[in-house]
């Protein structure tokens, strides 16, 4: 967007403000007069705003992402009624009533909003009752005021891990063993976590489309003997009347499955007896030989 794109955008919010507003007659009088100095300074008039702009909504996202810490310093009276109110909070949690816990730790963060536990704890009060994403911004908020904290990267960890957003649960779980190398919690919730991305795959090794269980599927797609095995196979008078049969359509939908099954086993009988290393080759790569001697090791 250009500059008379965005002060565009500004006059026509101050012209909905003064149809919509509800606002002083001096104020008005000042909203026309700056209106009108905008108008004139960058030549441009509301009806030149981009139309799939909206200003205050650019504004109300990215207010989203802002973490605002108070800078008021609260006094050691409010310190000390803060703490009482966390307490209090701590026992509705252990009551599981969560929703009175949420509104006394949001009371604590109002006297004293420069303590990363009141966030942290709100945090985990949000987790119970699945609400991740203001459990993400309330961890956000404490590592903000506190960058070594590790509790709250663990929480953070969890909420992410909630939402299915494996590689930001991993990277806060690494943060929070930075911190607590020690923690059996965080290293077991990290495992998990690149469990889960290694499903995905989108594991730290860089497994693409074409790599499936750590076999390179385009190097053994080109492999020569492999495929002038699955030529003498398929030429077999036998496999193609079983694909024959598979193909024609003439067979049921359980038909159909059974014979896809037996062109299968047909297939990998087959290939056993062409070349049974190769076979055992595959079968190693695919962690499928329960009692191979040297499986590939795992990350």
């Amino acid at each position: 967007m250009t500059v008379k794109g965005l002060v565009a955008s500004i006059i026509k919010f101050l012209t909905k403000q003064l149809e919509d507003g509800d606002i002083t007659d001096d104020s008005r009088e000042s909203l026309e007069v700056a209106i009108q100095c905008l108008e004139s300074a960058y030549n441009v008039q509301a009806s030149n705003a981009p139309a799939n702009f909206d200003l205050m909504s650019a504004y109300e996202t990215a207010m989203e992402n802002v973490i605002p810490i108070p800078s008021k310093e609260a006094t050691v009276e409010e310190k000390l009624e803060a703490e009482t109110l966390k307490t209090e909070g701590n026992n509705l949690m252990k009551e599981n009533k969560i929703h009175e816990a949420i509104m006394t730790y949001g009371r604590a963060i109002e006297l004293d909003g420069r303590n990363a536990v009141y966030y942290c704890n709100r945090a985990a009060a949000y987790s119970k009752i699945n609400n991740h994403r203001r459990a993400i911004k309330d961890c956000q908020t404490a590592l903000a005021i506190d960058p070594s904290y590790s509790k709250a990267y663990g929480r953070l960890g969890l909420a992410y891990s909630s939402l299915n957003q494996h590689k930001e649960a991993k990277e806060s779980y690494q943060k929070a063993l930075e911190m607590e190398p020690d923690n059996e919690s965080y290293k077991n919730n990290l495992q998990l976590a690149e469990e889960k991305l290694a499903q995905q795959g989108v594991s730290n090794m860089g497994l693409g489309a074409n790599n499936v269980a750590g076999v390179n599927m385009s190097s053994l797609l080109s492999n020569p003997t492999l495929l002038n095995m699955a030529r003498q196979v398929m030429t077999d008078p036998g496999m193609q009347d079983v694909m024959n049969e598979l193909m024609s359509g003439n067979a049921g939908q359980g038909g159909r499955m059974e014979a896809l099954i037996e062109a299968g086993q047909q297939l990998a009988q087959q290939m056993q007896t062409v070349n049974p290393e190769l076979i055992e080759s595959l079968r190693r790569q695919m962690g499928g030989n329960q009692n191979d001697p040297d499986p590939p090791q795992q990350n």
